[in-house]
């Protein structure tokens, strides 16, 4: 993020993402599992009132199959009805066996409303979660949503609601899917959930498009101007005091034939030897449709020792007019390897905002986050429309974000590195970071699948084009 609040920001939604979220379900039936079906879930309410201060559905998986279930396969879901058309909530997981760090949650609309469901909770699992062999269970999982004004939540009359149901009992008014296959559950009419990734039809029509495989000799190749790239030199936020952004720590390779990107920030335990990195388009022209980059991730420095609160980068954006400014618009993936923002250890974010004011700090945001290592290469895709905000991280929906959070105005495309601040490596010693970019696309107002996205990068590659925008001025 480019703004000065940032890590103010992450402080707070750090913070936000802690508590819980609210809303959930309908009368519901006894389920049977499908004959072949995998595993089974069971369902109990923590909080049984017709309203609630927020929903709290816990979650049972049960292999009910013959061979050992890789949890990060499985994805849940629990269907509400949304308390208002601009209602949104937040999610949060109050304690579970195989840990709250482990356990995702993510809020999609449905294509086909009914009378009682027009929202999902995606209950996920990171690969920290494990398996399970067969017979065996995920143990309790006490979740909980709540809206994100604390107003209270109207359950009675949500698809996956059981007032009744205060033990543990199968449950087939919540869905559950291994990969793209559906295992257990009864979704509501007409929307039968399908893998994120499910068979694409052929890509889109060409439409207007910025593709940039990154082929440039140095920061200062007259191309990447040409372009409509900025490598950024001017002072200013975000990062620690006094650190600088260093053009000539942008550089360019080749790679068995493809060109790469690649960003170094640099520090030795002050702000005066702090050398961040971003690139960024001149233009704001970019605003609803299709955003995909692949990008390196690091752990670790590439030299001198580690621990460094650091954040690398894909991300859109606009300018903030004024605090709180209705037209500001901001789409993040944000990777801390260290920690930072309140975290301890890895992280990735991806963040939608509406606005913020920088002082005093109010933030007006929805954000997603997984607690695990994503050291190394990414395909991560972002997709606007006229109501939905979605991340996906190698294929897989990583978080669906409400339209409340939808751009007014024109972002630019930017990717940067930089450090929160000192304090998570204290040492003198000098040491740098990578984050790589492989690629760059834009298809304007076109949702493209992320298989899609890898079709049409790939016949770009193989037509040998290197560079095309066609998308007009806004």
């Amino acid at each position: 993020m480019t703004t000065r609040a940032k890590s103010r920001m992450h402080t707070v939604a750090a913070a936000a993402a802690a508590l819980g979220l609210g809303c959930a379900g309908l009368l519901a039936l006894p389920s049977t599992a499908s004959a072949a079906g995998t595993l089974t879930v069971q369902y109990k309410t923590g909080a049984s009132g017709a309203t609630a201060d927020q929903s709290e559905p816990w979650l049972k998986v049960i292999n009910s199959g013959n061979s050992s279930l890789q949890l990060s396969q499985v994805k849940v879901r629990y269907y509400f009805k949304a308390d208002s058309a601009d209602a949104t909530y937040r999610f949060a997981c109050s304690w579970a066996v195989k840990g709250c760090a482990n356990v995702t949650g993510t809020f999609g609309t449905l294509a086909h409303p009914t009378a009682t469901a027009d929202r999902y909770l995606e209950v996920g699992f990171t690969s920290g979660a494990g398996s399970l062999a067969p017979g065996a269970d995920s143990g309790d999982l006490q979740l909980r949503f709540y809206r994100s004004n604390w107003q209270s939540v109207k359950q009675s009359d949500d698809y996956s609601f059981g007032a009744a149901q205060n033990s543990y009992g199968d449950w087939n008014k919540v869905t559950a899917q291994v990969g793209s296959s559906l295992e257990w559950g009864t979704a509501p009419e007409g929307n039968d959930p399908g893998g994120p990734t499910d068979p694409p039809t052929d890509p889109p029509g060409d439409g207007a498009t910025l593709f940039d495989d990154f082929d440039y000799t140095s920061h200062s190749d007259t191309k990447l101007s040409e372009h409509g790239w900025t490598v950024r030199s001017n002072s200013g936020g975000p990062g620690v005091p006094g650190a600088t952004w260093s053009p000539q720590n942008v550089t360019f390779s080749t790679e068995s034939g493809n060109s790469l990107m690649n960003l170094e920030t640099s520090s030795s335990g002050t702000g005066e030897s702090t050398k961040q990195t971003e690139v960024l388009t001149k233009s704001m022209k970019f605003k609803n449709g299709t955003y995909a980059a692949r990008v390196k991730f690091s752990d670790a420095p590439k030299s001198g020792p580690d621990g460094d609160h650091l954040v690398q980068t894909f991300f859109t954006i606009n300018d903030l007019k004024a605090p709180m400014a209705d037209d500001y618009s901001e789409y993040d993936f944000e990777y801390l390897p260290n920690g930072g923002w309140g975290e301890s250890g890895n992280i990735l974010y991806t963040t939608s905002w509406e606005t913020y004011n920088p002082d005093p700090w109010q933030a007006v945001n929805q954000h997603t986050e997984s607690r695990q290592s994503f050291t190394g290469w990414h395909d991560l895709v972002l997709t606007i429309d006229n109501s939905t905000i979605k991340y996906y991280v190698d294929g897989q929906l990583f978080g669906t974000h409400d339209a409340t959070y939808l751009p007014e105005r024109g972002m630019s495309i930017n990717f940067n590195q930089w450090l929160i601040d000192l304090n998570g490596q204290t040492s003198t010693t000098a040491r740098a970071y990578d984050e790589g970019v492989d690629y760059v696309l834009h298809v304007k107002d076109q949702v493209l699948t992320p298989a899609q996205v890898a079709a049409r990068i790939n016949t770009y590659r193989q037509a040998g084009t290197t560079f095309e925008d066609t998308v007009p001025a806004s």
